[in-house]
């Protein structure tokens, strides 16, 4: 496949819609068609080399303060100014609460004082030649001190090693030989196994526990569906919570009292089992004066419905593959038997399929928080959610309160434990948290109607406010067949930084605006703010019936039109979509914006790129013409199929399919990665193969084969992509993935 610059061409005068004029622009695409969903007679814009003067000032569309939290804590990110890069866990030695010890996914263990800590972290340990799958879900997982550590300097690490379409799990015992956490060197193996043929599903976690025993939890190998029929075995790692005294033998000994220990035909170092994807756990050991109950707390991620927290006793079968949480699996099946198997403590939904994934967390035994005493804390690492779990003291029932309503939230890796019993959330993208109490809160001021956010007329909300700047891409999120008017606003003199990869770093106080209308009207006005913490928040309104304002949402909400129904997302939808390893902002890249664009209140037809740079939106100068610069052909346009197929999957599948984003499989449909380097074509599917046989995430020469078509047009919202907010088939769209994949004849470029 030929990937990289396109030639830059102005084109023709263009006739677009009179009723644009008040919107300020439009799409230079939609706006050949009139399609720009106005009401008013056509006008004529001319080419030339830009299509701004000079850059607007913004007086009024500011980043308002976050609508405050009503739990009683909230998260706060510290260490900011540490790099600990893509950080898995943390955790202190035992017995010195001084520093605090970073698994960094690609193989470094990295240190810092808890006191005036330095930008860069001092390296104790890096074992990144030894790591394999860091595309998908492997790479270094898990860390656990030994207890003792102060007497023998132990540190067991769980990560994945061997090669990418070999993988072996492994648990390894490194030294640390002054006892003292700095440079850990001799090594010795502990426990390893060879993986399944997926990159998913690794489980990885180490802990003590309480009895000194190592415990160690695995994932049932990938794919879905208990492809591997690991779910219910006793005769494998996988799927399993594992339990060995490293204390004993050569490597370790299995404690006598472990479920199958006299069993030969059964792995004697099994603990519980029954698990999907168990990928974190924590003892509630406690504190002085503030003792725990010594019970194992888990959260194993679900199929495509459920999530599940789990209290984990010796012997127990969590279900898994018969159920997924208290539901019957398949999910069509019916009066499916419990017996002998431990329903989970909790278990919460996924909604529109696959857009959540627990991350497991611990039961807080601080004192700085009396009133979280005794609850669980966890997270969610695919939508940013984080929770307290408690019952009620009467019904028993579970009581869960989400702590971070803001919309803070991060691809969230492990909530570990201080010294004293505090707790810290680390999330991918170098970001730590720490749950602190949260005061009273404060009567929100965040703007409740859209007429009152400022980035509109507060006269006539359907038009922009002056300091807006219009934008459009040349390949489009699809979105149920809506149509789009995009606005960016920058903080006056703010400058956009543009990435090495041509994706753009957009200043502190950026708002960008996004009005969806369907048949002509309008439907919803999405926000989406960088706030001062650097953390961005999306929010949602929801226009009238009159069409003359918009209402702020809570949360998410369903809403028939006509023949379909629209998706409003969550603030925790927001930035699953606009993950972390996109860079949160989706399609304001130089290859999204390299192209026409009609600028309705000059009546021009001009390059974006250009005019951004003419009126000073960037902080260096772009180095190049429009033309020697990446440029993303429109799917639906002519030109070459290949080209135009990875620009869909960039714009549709990307901002979760490439590294270290939450797509499965390693995946990477960003437009420049060549095909080999995509890891999807011939590929075998992690997360299933959804009935069909042979299937591939790409099949070349066979769409119906290929899970990439596959899931394009399903209607099944616990299988489709992208998995949120669509509800209909991309006709268009799903025609180019599908003739691209009939003409593909190999892999090779």
């Amino acid at each position: 496949m030929r990937l990289g610059a396109t030639i830059f061409s102005l084109g023709l005068t263009a006739v677009v819609s009179a009723a644009a004029l008040g919107a300020g622009c439009s799409n230079s695409d939609e706006a050949k068609d009139g399609t720009d969903g106005g009401d008013g007679g056509p006008i004529q814009a001319d080419p030339a080399p830009y299509g701004l003067d000079t850059r607007p000032a913004n007086t009024t569309c500011k980043v308002p303060a976050r609508p405050p939290s009503t739990a009683s804590v909230k998260l706060q990110q510290v260490f900011a100014n540490v790099d600990v890069g893509n950080p898995m866990m943390m955790a202190q030695l035992p017995g010195d609460a001084s520093r605090w010890y970073v698994a960094e996914r690609n193989g470094k263990i990295l240190s810092f004082p808890v006191q005036n800590p330095p930008n860069t972290p001092r390296e104790d340990l890096n074992i990144g030649s030894q790591l394999s799958d860091l595309g998908s879900e492997g790479g270094l997982l898990g860390m656990a001190f030994h207890p003792k550590f102060a007497q023998n300097g132990y540190v067991y690490l769980s990560y994945t090693t061997g090669t990418d379409s070999a993988i072996v799990s492994t648990i390894k015992r490194f030294t640390s030989a002054a006892k003292n956490g700095t440079a850990f060197g001799a090594q010795s193996d502990v426990l390893s196994f060879n993986q399944e043929a997926r990159g998913n599903h690794k489980g990885g976690c180490v802990q003590f526990g309480p009895d000194g025993y190592l415990y160690a939890s695995f994932g049932d190998g990938g794919g879905s569906n208990n492809e591997f029929g690991h779910g219910q075995d006793t005769d494998t790692f996988f799927s399993k919570v594992l339990r060995i005294d490293i204390d004993k033998g050569n490597g370790y000994a299995i404690p006598s009292d472990n479920p199958f220990a006299n069993d030969p035909t059964k792995k004697g170092e099994i603990y519980a089992y029954g698990f999907r994807n168990p990928f974190r756990f924590s003892f509630d050991i406690g504190k002085p004066g503030r003792e725990g109950t010594g019970e194992l707390w888990l959260g194993d991620v679900g199929q495509d419905n459920w999530e599940e927290v789990d209290k984990v006793r010796k012997g127990g079968n969590y279900g898994w593959s018969k159920k997924e949480g208290t539901h019957c699996f398949p999910p069509n099946t019916t009066n499916c038997s419990s017996v002998g198997l431990i329903d989970p403590v909790y278990d919460y939904p996924q909604p529109n399929g696959n857009a959540r994934a627990v991350t497991g967390g611990r039961v807080y035994r601080g004192k700085a928080i009396p009133e979280l005493v005794g609850k669980y804390v966890f997270a969610d690492s695919s939508s940013g959610e984080v929770w307290t779990l408690s019952f009620d003291a009467t019904s028993g029932k579970p009581v869960v309160v989400k702590i971070n309503d803001s919309g803070t939230g991060g691809t969230f890796t492990s909530v570990n434990e201080d010294a004293d019993g505090e707790l810290y959330l680390t999330a991918l993208g170098n970001k730590i948290y720490k749950v602190v109490p949260n005061a009273k809160p404060p009567a929100s001021t965040f703007p409740e109607k859209l007429s009152q956010t400022g980035c509109v007329d507060p006269a006539n909300p359907k038009n922009p406010a002056a300091g807006l700047i219009p934008y459009g891409v040349n390949s489009p999120l699809w979105s149920d067949g809506a149509e789009k008017e995009r606005y960016l606003a920058l903080p006056d003199a703010a400058k956009i930084h543009v990435n090495a990869d041509g994706d753009f770093d957009l200043p502190k106080g950026t708002v960008l605006v996004k009005t969806f209308s369907i048949g002509g009207k309008r439907v919803e006005t999405r926000l989406f703010m960088r706030h001062d913490d650097g953390d961005w928040g999306g929010y949602s309104y929801e226009w009238n019936d009159e069409q003359t304002d918009a209402t702020l949402l809570a949360s998410n909400k369903s809403k028939p039109l006509g023949s379909q129904t629209w998706y409003y997302p969550s603030r925790s939808d927001c930035v699953s979509c606009h993950s972390t390893a996109a860079g949160r902002s989706l399609g304001l890249e130089l290859g999204q914006l390299n192209g026409d664009f009609v600028y309705v209140s000059t009546r021009r037809l001009s390059n974006q790129l250009a005019t951004f740079d003419h009126i000073g939106l960037f902080d260096a100068p772009l180095g190049g013409a429009p033309e020697t610069l990446a440029k993303f052909p429109k799917p639906t346009d002519e030109g070459n199929l290949g080209d135009r197929a990875a620009s869909y999957l960039h714009a549709n599948c990307s901002f979760c399919h490439r590294p270290n984003g939450i797509g499965g499989g390693g995946t990477d449909f960003r437009y420049a990665t060549t095909l080999p380097n995509r890891k999807a074509c011939n590929a075998n599917p992690e997360n299933g193969n959804l009935g069909i046989a042979d299937a591939k995430i790409i099949a070349p020469g066979a769409p119906k084969k290929s899970l990439v078509s596959v899931r394009v047009h399903t209607l099944d919202t616990s299988k489709r992509m992208p998995p949120l907010a669509t509800s209909l088939v991309d006709d268009q769209g799903a025609k180019v993935l599908d003739d691209w994949i009939q003409g593909l004849t190999t892999c090779t470029p």
